[in-house]
């Protein structure tokens, strides 16, 4: 059974952007799910359709499948609910792990999140010091969730 096992955290600064060695732009979109997040990603000319326990913390299921990208792209356009997830995804290497920040555009332009896939729910690894806040458990924070309700819309922020 696949697990993802992953931390998450807001960045802060910018010092990350000298050592992004790779970027893609994403979009991304929801499909109903009352259990789990079902999603269509587009990342650059490859599409994927993702299910994944709507558990919060560090551990959830997680399964991936390729699927035609003309097909990802009417699904984006007529069958996904709340906005499109729009974001470049940068991959920074830091202590031998790679973390994906990830820069939201569109309905949540503003917001940057810095996410680490782990091996072991206790793994111990060194945090960057652009790797703020963490919000693994803050769900207001899951891609699902700014799809329904977009940074933008935040009173707190």
């Amino acid at each position: 059974m696949p697990i993802e096992i992953e931390r998450k955290y807001l960045v802060s600064g910018d010092s990350w952007r000298e050592l992004a060695h790779e970027s893609k732009r994403l979009r991304q979109g929801y499909l109903g799910g009352e259990n789990c997040s079902i999603r269509v990603r587009i990342k650059g000319d490859e599409a994927r359709l993702n299910i994944k326990s709507r558990e919060l913390g560090t551990t959830r299921l997680e399964y991936e499948y390729p699927i035609p990208l003309d097909e990802a792209e009417e699904i984006l356009e007529r069958l996904t609910t709340g906005s499109l997830i729009e974001k470049t995804r940068h991959l920074v290497e830091h202590d031998g792990l790679v973390w994906e920040v990830d820069e939201f555009e569109g309905n949540n332009a503003g917001l940057m999140v810095a996410e680490v896939e782990l091996e072991a729910d206790d793994q111990q690894f060194d945090k960057p010091a652009w790797a703020g806040t963490e919000v693994t458990d803050d769900e207001r924070y899951y891609n699902a969730r700014l799809a329904r309700e977009p940074y933008r819309d935040w009173s707190d922020r």
